[in-house]
C-alpha cells in the first residue's frame, strides 16, 4: 500500500474516530505503530483486524499476497512492543506471532469470515503470519470526560452495527469468527457497565444526589442489557443457533442499548464536561 495512501487513511481514521471510507469502509480497522527494525523510528500502518475476545485483537501479515512479509511484520518481530489505535483507545500492546494449531485455527476462522484471506494465501508461497495484539495498558480516551463517554458509546454502536450486518448476511451455519465477534461485544459491554456501576455511578451518587432518579434508571437499564447479553451468549453457546432467532436477539439488544446510551449521554455528558470547565 503506497505510503501517501496509508497516510490519507491514517489522517481520516484519526479525524473521524476510526471511521474511514474507501477500501476499509464498513470494516474493522486499527492503526498499528511499530518501531523500525533498522531505523528505530515509529511507523504507523492501517490494518484490518479480527476481534479475539478479551484483550486480544488479530492482524494478518498478508501484504495482499505479496512474496515478502510486510515491513511492519519484520518490525514487530524485532520489537514486539507496539502501539494500537482503535478509534477510541490508544494503548500499548505486545505482538505475539501465533504458531501451529492456534495459528491455523484462527486463520481458518478468518477465511470463513472473509475468503479474501485465502485468496491472498493462494497468491504467495509464504505462510501468512497471524499475530495477536495483546493490550497491556489502557485508560479513558483523551479529552473531556463527557466526550470520552460519547466516544466509547460510539465504538459500541459501530461494532453492534457491524455485527447486525454480519448476522443478516450469514448463512445457515453461524461462522466461528462471527460467534467470536458477538461474544467479544458481550464481554466489552458487560465490562463497561460494571465499571460504571462500581465507579462513575458511585461517585455521582455522592457528588450529585439530584441525579438519583436518573442513576436508578440507568442501573435498571444495565440489568436489562445484561439479561439480553446473557440470553445472546446462551444462544451463541448452541452448536448451531437459528440465524433468524440470533438476528432477533441482536435487534432486541440494539433497541435497548441505543435507548440506554442516548439517555445516559443526555443525562451525563453536559455534567461530566462541565466538571473540567
Amino acid at each position: 500500500m503506497p505510503i501517501d495512501f496509508n497516510q490519507q487513511i491514517i489522517d481520516e481514521f484519526r479525524a473521524n474516530g476510526g471511521r474511514v471510507g474507501g477500501p476499509f469502509e464498513g470494516g474493522r480497522l486499527l492503526l498499528l505503530t511499530t518501531t523500525g527494525a533498522r531505523s528505530g523510528k515509529p511507523h504507523t500502518t492501517p490494518l484490518g483486524y479480527l476481534p479475539d475476545g478479551g484483550d486480544r485483537s488479530i492482524v494478518i501479515a498478508s501484504a495482499a499476497g505479496a512474496p515478502k512479509h510486510p515491513a511492519w511484520y519484520h518490525n514487530l518481530v524485532a520489537e514486539p512492543r507496539v502501539k494500537v489505535e482503535d478509534g477510541v483507545f490508544t494503548y500499548e500492546a505486545d505482538a505475539v506471532v501465533l504458531e501451529g494449531a492456534e495459528r491455523d485455527a484462527i486463520f481458518a476462522r478468518a477465511v470463513e469470515a472473509d475468503p479474501g484471506w485465502q485468496a491472498y494465501q493462494d497468491e504467495t508461497a509464504r505462510i501468512l503470519p497471524v499475530i495477536a495484539l495483546k493490550a497491556i495498558d489502557g485508560g479513558p480516551p483523551a479529552g473531556p470526560p463527557g466526550d470520552s463517554l460519547i466516544a466509547v458509546h460510539g465504538a459500541f454502536r459501530r461494532e453492534l452495527e457491524l455485527i447486525r450486518k454480519e448476522v443478516a448476511a450469514s448463512g445457515a451455519v453461524l461462522g466461528a469468527q462471527l460467534r467470536v465477534n458477538c461474544l467479544t461485544l458481550c464481554e466489552g459491554l458487560g465490562h463497561h457497565h460494571l465499571m460504571e456501576d462500581n465507579g462513575l455511578f458511585r461517585y455521582l451518587d455522592q457528588a450529585h444526589p439530584e441525579l438519583a432518579p436518573a442513576l436508578a434508571r440507568m442501573r435498571e437499564e444495565h440489568h436489562t442489557v445484561k439479561r439480553l447479553l446473557d440470553e445472546l451468549q446462551a444462544l451463541l453457546a448452541l452448536e448451531n443457533p437459528d440465524r433468524a432467532t440470533l438476528l432477533a436477539e441482536v435487534e432486541r439488544l440494539t433497541t435497548e442499548l441505543e435507548a440506554h446510551l442516548d439517555y445516559e449521554e443526555e443525562q451525563l455528558v453536559p455534567l461530566l464536561n462541565g466538571m473540567t470547565a
